[in-house]
């Protein structure tokens, strides 16, 4: 077995910082490591070795673990008594060392062709540290009360990939096809320093589909498009229709119903709830609103957001507790018909953050919600 080998950085790469280097704030930092400290008091362990995108991009507070989006990460991070140990590949480390290193995580390297978790774990006392797997529920209850940085990049985030969506539908015409649609929302999301983790869209010929991948279609009079937008690991997520015509009064009511079936959602989102208790009035607010008691079992239904899309989609059997400045992402949907934001609960309640004052919008329950762009 090869031995890790400690990665030092030529000093001009450290004093070179790029633009893109991550945040890496130092107080949201030592919050975070507290947080995993305590962890592993509560199992009565000495080391944890974090391996998922979304706990290394979380805990190293935004920096990018990952080459593939569709593959694991490269790297891991071993936290022990003595600190943060991140491991990655020797053809990685250049890039790692020079713009994704947080101040105070010591940085190792494998072979390209080497094992990174065994490695990792080697580095701790008795090369068998707690493993994510293990803790799982109390890794995501730390990751859910975001903390003064992150609220600000996740804000930054949800206005650029509101304004995405605004500049892109704006210009759409019956004839811009769903793959057209879909990679002009890309380019922006990329301009911007982000990646599109999900784009979605269906045309009018293609409606009765909730998770719609592109096609060649042309949209025709009225589409839907779907955003999910990743920077420095936290995600974004929206939603956005656009027609080119007044709209058939039942697709009108229909979307004034689905944005109240959401009111009744965000009014249940406060600190102390259960999410399997919001799941259940989610299932009442279909029933409510006219939509029928199935339609929660046609899509999934939102439910916390940051670091993963969903983390996690709700569902009846999650128990976890809502706390303040936890994200939500609800996306409530009918035939025909979807709402979807990124929101913040705040002391004086939820604030949604994929804004643009450039979309028509309307009043629901006080909130300012998303109405059908008519270019």
């Amino acid at each position: 077995m090869t031995t890790p080998t400690q990665f030092t950085p030529a000093p001009a790469a450290v004093a070179a910082r790029s633009p893109l280097t991550a945040p890496g704030n130092v107080a949201d930092r030592a919050v975070k490591r507290q947080r995993v400290l305590d962890i592993m008091d509560a199992a009565g362990r000495d080391s944890l070795l974090l391996t998922s995108n979304t706990a290394l991009t979380w805990y190293l507070d935004g920096s990018r673990v990952h080459i593939s989006l569709a593959g694991d990460p490269i790297a891991a991070l071993l936290v022990d008594r003595s600190g943060d140990h991140l491991v990655t590949f020797n053809n990685e480390a250049g890039r790692i060392a020079a713009e994704e290193l947080p101040d105070g995580v010591s940085l190792d390297t494998v072979p390209w062709n080497g094992q990174l978790h065994a490695f990792a774990a080697g580095l701790a006392v008795g090369g068998d540290p707690l493993v994510e797997a293990a803790v799982a529920a109390e890794l995501r209850a730390a990751r859910q009360q975001l903390l003064p940085g992150e609220t600000a990049r996740y804000a930054e985030l949800s206005a650029d990939a509101a304004a995405a969506m605004t500049d892109v539908l704006t210009a759409a015409t019956p004839a811009t096809t769903e793959f057209q649609l879909v990679s002009e929302l890309a380019a922006r999301i990329v301009t911007v320093g982000a990646e599109p983790l999900v784009l979605l869209c269906n045309g009018a010929s293609r409606s009765d589909f909730r998770h719609p991948l592109a096609t060649h279609s042309p949209i025709g009079r009225r589409a839907m498009a779907v955003v999910c937008a990743r920077r420095n690991g936290l995600v974004a997520n929206v939603t956005r229709w656009v027609a080119f015509d007044a709209g058939a009064p039942q697709e009108l009511d229909a979307e004034a119903r689905i944005a109240a079936v959401e009111a009744d959602i965000f009014r249940a989102t406060v600190p102390g709830a259960r999410l399997n208790e919001i799941f259940a009035e989610i299932k009442r607010a279909y029933a409510r609103h006219g939509f029928g008691e199935d339609q929660w079992t046609l899509h999934h239904q939102g439910g916390p957001a940051g670091y993963a899309g969903r983390d996690p989609r709700v569902t009846a059997e999650v128990t976890d507790t809502v706390v303040l400045n936890q994200p939500f992402t609800w996306n409530p949907s009918g035939p025909g018909v979807k709402i979807e934001d990124t929101v913040l609960l705040t002391k004086s309640g939820l604030r949604v953050l994929t804004t643009d004052d450039r979309w028509p919008s309307t009043q629901v329950d006080g909130r300012r919600r998303p109405l059908t762009l008519r270019p």
